[in-house]
């Protein structure tokens, strides 16, 4: 994929410290997993009958730094540069990590509700990943993306297609080895956590507690309105109570 910004430049730009942390983190944990032994990935790995038997919750915040090959943290590291860097430097370092961070724990949460038995441990960033994908095209909905440096295509339109085969896949093929499910979780997760505080600088949102507010003060306001009635009248007009 290559992103396509104002000025016709590759990627996203300078580095910023957010991703900076997260890129070295996630290439030093590949590292250290080319050395250890297999059941460092089932210990840290998203294993989810693990997660509901012997109550392996970390998993689901660990299973991100692990990869399957070096192609799987090559395609995840660069997406996260070229989209993650743009969110960071517009929302601030927390609240990107923040972000991240539930969309990542998001797409363990939903694989591990509905593959409960699942034994195949699930690694990889691509939950946080998917959750970039989603806020970016929610902010830039027109960007122009070069999807795998040949097609070009709104970034709206690439979240909808990789959402839909998601969803798709993760119906239709079980314990494939690949965790669809945390992908769709982490468009989910990352897309309810943007409802409940706007970072994004161009739509307004409320979290459930502020629309129930909102919804009271408009009935209360609408209960004072009928209170009230308002007699016209001019300079001329006999004096009178007036009520506005």
């Amino acid at each position: 994929m290559l992103y396509q910004t104002r000025s016709f430049a590759f990627g996203g730009g300078e580095v910023t410290p957010a991703v900076k942390f997260l890129l070295i983190v996630n290439v030093a944990v590949f590292i250290v997993q080319l050395i250890l032994p297999h059941w460092v990935v089932m210990l840290f790995g998203l294993v989810p009958y693990l997660v509901w038997q012997d109550f392996y919750v970390w998993q689901l915040f660990t299973y991100q730094f692990f990869h399957g090959g070096l192609l799987h943290l090559l395609f995840n590291m660069l997406a996260l540069w070229m989209f993650g860097c743009e969110l960071e430097r517009r929302w601030g370092s927390e609240f990107f990590l923040k972000y991240y961070f539930v969309s990542v724990v998001g797409g363990a949460i939903l694989n591990t509700l509905f593959l409960p038995g699942q034994m195949a441990p699930s690694i990889g960033a691509s939950a946080g990943i998917y959750g970039i994908f989603l806020a970016f095209a929610l902010i830039y909905p027109d960007q122009i993306i070069y999807f795998y440096f040949l097609f070009p295509i709104k970034m709206k339109y690439f979240v909808m297609i990789i959402g839909a085969i998601a969803l798709y896949s993760a119906a239709a093929s079980g314990q494939s080895g690949i965790a669809h499910l945390a992908h769709l979780g982490g468009m989910i997760f990352g897309y309810l956590y943007l409802r409940s505080g706007d970072r994004s600088g161009r739509w307004k949102v409320y979290n459930p507690w502020d629309r129930w507010k909102l919804y009271q003060d408009r009935r209360r306001l609408e209960r004072l309105k009928r209170r009230f009635k308002i007699y016209p009248g001019g300079k001329d007009d006999d004096p009178g109570p007036t009520f506005h």
